[in-house]
């Protein structure tokens, strides 16, 4: 079997980085993907998606990335049952992020030089500062 998603889009919530009682860092977020095509009234469509980052991971998301900025999630589909407070079943589902990453998406306020940045455990280096050496899309013959 395999259980593989990789999904790009907005996160929709403020960041937190909780401890759980084990010591484990935990962030969990919810993220806006816009699907590829519009409806017939030429209405874009979105889906929401929660997601669970951990560790290290859960540190550099809380860090780098923030609510409203773009972000490439990588992980496994998990669902969860349980009873809810009218006392009837349901289903959670949610991304167990084992790999986040940078979209490329230009921020305002820059970045901190990647060496601040994690350097193991599947999270990504964020983007340097350095705008200025960017190729224009005019530079190609095509």
């Amino acid at each position: 079997m395999y259980n593989k998603v990789i999904m790009m889009g907005r996160i929709v919530n403020d960041l937190e980085l909780k401890t759980t009682p084990n010591g484990h860092s935990v962030c969990s977020f919810r993220i806006a993907v816009d699907r590829r095509f519009k409806t017939q009234d030429g209405e874009k469509q979105t889906d929401f998606f929660n997601v669970a980052a951990w560790n290290k991971t859960a540190e550099m998301v809380v860090k780098w990335f923030s609510k409203g900025r773009m972000i490439l999630v990588e992980g496994e589909m998990q669902t969860r049952q349980y009873t809810d407070k009218n006392g009837n079943n349901a289903t959670w589902y949610e991304i167990n992020a084992e790999r986040v990453s940078f979209t490329g998406e230009k921020r305002d306020d820059g970045y901190a030089p990647a060496s601040a940045a994690p350097q193991s455990y599947g999270v990504a280096q964020p983007p340097q500062n350095n705008y200025a050496a960017a190729v224009v899309d005019d530079d190609y013959p095509f």
